[in-house]
């Protein structure tokens, strides 16, 4: 099968078409014929390295982490899909979502994907909807709280911006010169271009006395400390990135990431087929251009999420 690979920690412009062997579902997997994949940062960090210490991979090595396609094969013992099923599936590492064939673990990582969404549309889902929903959960929010949502043009501001006001949070979000229309249709009251603007100058005057909640896609360690300024006396601040356990003014520091309670990728590609939950998918490549992809991706500002279709 044919596949992107990197041989060996380094840029992303090095990453190789290569071919390697079908992989064999053993036990609690399924083999998928990739449809499509979705880019994450995490993939950038596994190429590169900057997470090796943390999180080291074996060379050849496969990106990709969200997946859709359908089952080719099923392992000993799986009784959640069957062959022939289309699926989403947040596939954590070892990854493998850039090539022909991959491995997914049976479990609650991947559901089925509904009829109403086409293979792109389910592998913008899983790393990103999951992420924002976990951050939320986490976030000790209650309806009527205002909560700003620092890179919310991004793959999981975009699904962050959405849940939190549909949990009935007050939502300020951040963005470039232009994205006011897009963020507002997510659920945004009020959109900060932090290219013209101070951030947290702008959220104070916005709401006096700061919001309840900040969540920074963006920042991690002392950095996060500039828009946890932008939280009210004893508010929190939310990241996926890591940084200091507390802040000037009694405001404190939670931090998560993707996690996959039973059910939840399932409801939520139910809620995108139906159209409650936007996908929004900011560029599109072909799996020949999928190393592009990879440096676009990177250096790049692209609204939602990247796609690969094969």
């Amino acid at each position: 099968m044919r596949a992107l690979a990197a041989t060996a920690y380094g840029p992303l412009e090095d990453l190789e078409f290569i071919d390697l062997p079908r992989p064999v579902p053993g036990p609690g997997h399924v083999l998928v014929r990739t449809e499509a994949a979705a880019l994450n940062a995490v993939d950038k960090a596994l190429i590169t390295g900057t997470m090796r210490h943390v999180v080291p991979v074996r060379h050849p090595f496969v990106p990709g982490v969200d997946v859709s396609g359908v089952i080719e094969a099923v392992g000993a013992d799986v009784t959640r899909f069957a062959v022939g099923e289309a699926i989403v599936a947040w596939n954590d590492v070892p990854s493998g979502a850039l090539a022909e064939y991959v491995l997914v673990k049976a479990t609650a990582a991947a559901a089925v994907r509904p009829a109403g969404l086409t293979a792109a549309q389910g592998a913008a889902l899983p790393t990103a909807a999951l992420t924002a929903a976990a951050l939320l959960d986490i976030s000790g929010t209650s309806p009527g709280d205002t909560v700003l949502v620092v890179g919310a043009g991004g793959g999981v501001g975009s699904y962050l911006v959405q849940l939190a006001n549909r949990a009935g949070l007050v939502v300020l979000a951040t963005g470039r010169t232009g994205d006011q229309e897009f963020l507002d249709g997510l659920g945004a009251l009020h959109t900060i271009d932090y290219q013209h603007v101070d951030i947290t100058e702008e959220a104070l005057r916005l709401v006096p006395g700061g919001v309840d909640v900040v969540f920074d896609l963006a920042n991690a360690g002392p950095a996060l400390a500039l828009t946890a300024g932008a939280a009210r006396s004893g508010g929190r601040l939310v990241s996926p990135l890591g940084g200091p356990r507390s802040f000037e003014r009694g405001v404190t520091a939670v931090y998560g990431g993707t996690t996959t309670p039973d059910g939840r990728l399932a409801a939520l590609a139910a809620q995108a087929a139906t159209g409650e939950l936007r996908i929004a998918i900011g560029a599109e490549y072909a799996f020949a251009e999928a190393r592009r992809a990879l440096v676009d991706f990177a250096h790049r500002h692209i609204r939602g999420k990247v796609t690969i279709t094969f």
